[in-house]
């Protein structure tokens, strides 16, 4: 398998004869994440479609799903989680109530407050997302073993805390 290349190899090997002076290296990591990234963007973008979600609403909907029965969280929990604006999840919220994914409720401890609560159908419409997710995503990694896997999500996590400020 050593002697495969890709169209990064090509690239590299172009610029390394152009620029002898430069360590291509990073090029050689960072260009094939970027590339795989484009794999996966595509591979999520269908798998969402054809549960009849979009990127945006599994964004909520899965971190309602993660948060376990009774599948609630209030708009900042969301927020810390989506990382977007408050005038952007309240139109969320808003949008995501409208096609009955969600429900508002009045949080009991607080109640001023408010819960964000997935429905029946929000619920089942993120577990559809989540199994064609896990199959599309295990297909892109297919031609690794499980310990290939492995040490490849250790080193991306290393890299990934770098940037988080954890590394």
């Amino acid at each position: 398998m050593a002697t495969d290349t890709d169209e990064v190899d090509r690239i590299v090997g172009a610029w390394a004869t152009q620029r002898p002076d430069l360590d291509f290296s990073p090029m050689e990591v960072l260009s094939r994440v970027d590339r795989l990234s484009r794999h996966l963007d595509r591979a999520r973008r269908e798998a969402f479609s054809r549960t009849d979600i979009e990127p945006w609403e599994w964004d909520v909907l899965s971190a309602l799903r993660r948060a376990g029965a009774p599948y609630q969280l209030s708009p900042k929990q969301l927020l810390l989680q989506t990382l977007v604006s408050s005038g952007t999840m309240t139109n969320r919220i808003d949008r995501l109530v409208t096609r009955g994914f969600v429900r508002r409720e009045a949080d009991p401890a607080d109640g001023r407050s408010v819960l964000v609560t997935l429905t029946d159908d929000g619920r089942v419409r993120v577990d559809a997302a989540i199994t064609r997710l896990m199959d599309a995503e295990a297909e892109l990694l297919g031609r690794l073993s499980a310990s290939e896997r492995s040490r490849l999500a250790a080193l991306l996590r290393r890299l990934s805390l770098s940037f988080d400020g954890a590394g």
